[in-house]
Parts: structure tokens; sequence; C-alpha cells
């Protein structure tokens, strides 16, 4: 049987031209206007020693990544499947420095299962990060910028719930909930899976018990906040959890935001606030995001840290399509074509040379319009049916 060598993988795709054009153009708009606010572009590689890579990132990363034995080293590598714990490694241990800092990135990643039936398992991921500083005004200006960058991309946030993992961390301590319970009920709590939740805490002790059964419910506005201080009367970690979570939703009054407390997507990542941005037409989260203070410590360095990142290429199929732009055919050579063409590029304007023995048309190569030489002086014209 013939190997058809044109395919790929599952779940991985290539990229054809009007995708790509939106893709590239959606990567310049967001990377300026992250560079607007001082956020800084690295470019961490795409490989890297596992014990650096999975640092702080917990099991379910370890899952999702592509590892390979280094022919170099002997030692094993992965394929990174999340860039933020890179660029996490880099304000640790390359930049060093005291104060805040800001740094944006832009690249593939790889996962060794899609995260849905029709993701890809090769996202293209942006994002800001934001070190050095533990207030929550780093927060409000994190959230704000993953809400602008929406806007650039033409999908407005339609909703940013906000969570917390110290309410669940919370409950799991005062219940001595052993690791392997703990992420059972993590799994669960993310699937919204109440009959498996009511199983698993069947031998939880009262009030732990009852408030892991409720967690699912705090969902929504104000009356969330409220529900879960209820949970555990004067549990000190829920109060504080709760105070920032209010404070929060304060500073962002003009943006949709709502409240999720069994949101516990990137859990042994998180170390506080969470948030989910959702929009119109896309049945899940579109952008993700929190704080992950402890990741920075095991590079030597312990740093308050707070981010979000996407996949662009979710973001740009969301994106209202707009017109390719169409291109001018030039002839194969002329008196002053050569001048008259690099003046059409300086413009802006795409100009495609004939080349000798084209085969189909120029419609076809996105041509429109051709430069005609009409009494010496050079014009473009529009082509009339098919060239």
């Amino acid at each position: 049987m013939t190997m058809r060598r044109w395919l790929l993988p599952e779940s991985i795709e290539d990229v054809l031209p009007s995708e790509a054009r939106r893709l590239e153009r959606l990567r310049r708009a967001l990377l300026d206007e992250f560079g607007l606010h001082g956020y800084e572009l690295v470019m961490p590689p795409l490989l890297e020693y596992v014990e650096s890579l999975l640092t702080g990132s917990g099991h379910d990363m370890d899952l999702r990544t592509f590892k390979l034995v280094d022919q170099l080293s002997g030692r094993t590598m992965g394929i990174r499947a999340d860039i933020t714990p890179q660029v996490a490694r880099i304000d640790a241990h390359l930049l060093n420095r005291k104060g805040v800092a800001r740094l944006c990135y832009c690249g593939s990643v790889l996962h060794t299962l899609p995260s849905g039936l029709t993701a890809t398992r090769e996202p293209l991921q942006i994002g800001a990060e934001l070190y050095g500083h533990a207030g929550i005004e780093a927060d409000v200006e994190v959230i704000r910028l993953l809400a602008q960058s929406l806007e650039i991309a033409g999908v407005k946030a339609s909703r940013i719930d906000l969570g917390h993992v110290g309410v669940f961390r919370a409950l799991s301590l005062r219940g001595g909930l052993e690791a392997e319970l703990e992420q059972e009920l993590f799994a669960v709590l993310q699937a919204k899976d109440v009959p498996g939740l009511r199983e698993l805490v069947r031998d939880v002790e009262e009030p732990v018990r009852s408030a892991l059964l409720a967690l699912p419910e705090c969902y929504g506005g104000q009356e969330a906040l409220a529900l879960v201080l209820k949970l555990v009367p004067g549990d000190a970690e829920i109060g504080q959890a709760v105070n920032e979570l209010r404070r929060l939703s304060a500073e962002l009054a003009d943006l949709p935001v709502s409240f999720d407390l069994a949101d516990l997507r990137g859990y042994h990542y998180h170390s506080g606030v969470v948030f989910a941005a959702y929009c119109a037409g896309h049945p899940g989260a579109i952008a993700l995001g929190g704080r992950y203070d402890k990741v920075g410590k095991a590079f030597g360095r312990g740093r308050p840290a707070t981010g979000f990142s996407m996949d662009l290429r979710e973001v740009s199929q969301l994106e209202a399509a707009s017109a390719s732009p169409r291109a001018i055919l030039a002839p194969a050579g002329g008196t002053g074509l050569r001048e008259e063409v690099k003046k059409l590029r300086a413009k802006g304007q795409i100009v495609i040379e004939a080349l000798p023995g084209h085969e189909g048309t120029w419609s076809e190569a996105g041509c429109d319009r051709q430069l005609v030489l009409r009494s010496g002086i050079w014009t473009v014209e529009k082509i009339q049916g098919e060239v």
C-alpha cells in the first residue's frame, strides 16, 4: 500500500495563506499593543530539559508534553506545551531584575493530546506576564490588557470569570485530603461532574464535605462570593480569597466580570486569583490567566507573577473574515518597469511580476489589476476577464 506522504498527524494542520495572513496581522497588532504597555518580547527555545520545562507546572503539564532523548547529552528533553514557565525562568534566572519586569511572547507549543474535539495539538500561544509585584494592581493591569487584546482581535469578551485557588486549597487542607483524592476532586470539579463529586466526598468529614459539594454552585455575581463565605464560616484563607476577589471586581467594574470558584484550571500551577475570558461563538474559554507566585522559586528566585495567554489560532478563527488584499500584475519586462514596481511596493501595493511559461490564471494568484504601458507611461488598470 502506497503511503500518502501528504497526510499530517491527527490534530496537526497546515496554515494556508488566508489564515496565515490573519494570524500574522493579529500577532503583530497584539505584540505592538503589549509593547505600548511596556511588555518586552522574549523568545524561549522550543526544546528544554524536562527538569526545567516542567518545573512548578504540575502533573497535567507533564502528560501534555512530548519527550525525547537529547543525542548530545543523553538527557530527556521536552517540546514545550506552555511558554509561561519558560518566561518565568527567564525572569528569575537570566534577567534577574530587582523591580517589576513585563515580558511578552508568541510561539508554537505542542500537546500530546488536543484539549478538545476540534482543537489543534499545535496552538500558537501568545501572552503577557508581569513579575515583581504582589499587589492587586498587577492583576488589574493584566486583566485589562487581556480585555484590550480581545477587542483588538475583534472578539470582545462577553464574560471574564474570576476565581481563586485558595478556596479549594483551604478546603483540601482543612479536610486533610490525600494528594490522590485531591487530584480526583480537581478533575470532577473541572468537569462540573456533580455525581462524581458526590461519590468522591462520601467519606470526607463535615463541614468540608458539604462545602465541596456546594463549590460548583459558587458562580455568577456577588452572591457567589457570599455563598463561598458560608461554606466554612470563619476560615481565614477563604475570607482572604473572597476579599481579593471583591477588590479585584470593584477595580474592573467596567468589564463583564463574574465569578466561578470551581474553575481550577492550572490548580497546581497557580497560587491565587485565576481568570478565564469567554466570547460569543466559542464553546470554551478563549484566554486564561492568573497568579503563579511560586513558579520562579524553583529557578532560584521566587517572584510574584501574574499573566495571561491564549491560542492565536483560536482567536483568529473568531475574527470576522476580511477580503484578501489584491495584487497588481507586472509584465515580464519593459522600459522603466523596475522603477515603477519599486514605487508601487513602497506605497504598500502588492506587485507580482510575470514569469515566462506561467500556467493557470493570474486571478488565481490574487491579481485584479495590471501594469500597462500607455504612450510611454505605466498605468494600473483593472484586469478584464481571466488572464
